[in-house]
């Protein structure tokens, strides 16, 4: 019943910015924090951000902190990550998650390349 899907991923060149979003649905979307994970390739998925029910609280990995910015419409059911200054290390799967029922529930992941 519960289903993130993530869209806004592809090809950007170093420096430049990109939109994530993950569309929401099957929950209470505005009674639970989201959060965006990557994962590179070849590596471990890795927290990047997450954003509590109300939006009062942000979290940020220290790689991404100060370029990408974490926000939600729970009007729309909506997460969405604002990826600037991209590098070339930002490149990597990307994935919303949230834990309605204490059991991870992930989106299938948005790629993300950075590159000239």
């Amino acid at each position: 019943q519960v289903q993130l899907v993530e869209s806004g991923g592809g090809l950007v060149q170093p420096g430049g910015s990109l939109r994530l979003s993950c569309q929401a649905s099957g929950f209470a979307f505005s009674t639970y924090a989201m959060s965006w994970y990557r994962q590179a390739p070849g590596k471990e998925r890795k927290f990047i951000a997450r954003i509590t029910s109300a939006g009062g609280t942000l979290s940020y990995a220290d790689s991404v902190k100060g370029r990408f910015t974490i926000s939600r419409d729970n009007a729309k059911n909506t997460v969405t990550l604002q990826m600037n200054s991209l590098k070339p290390e930002d490149t990597a799967v990307y994935y919303c998650m949230t834990s309605p029922w204490g059991t991870p529930i992930w989106g299938k992941g948005t790629l993300v390349t950075v590159s000239s």
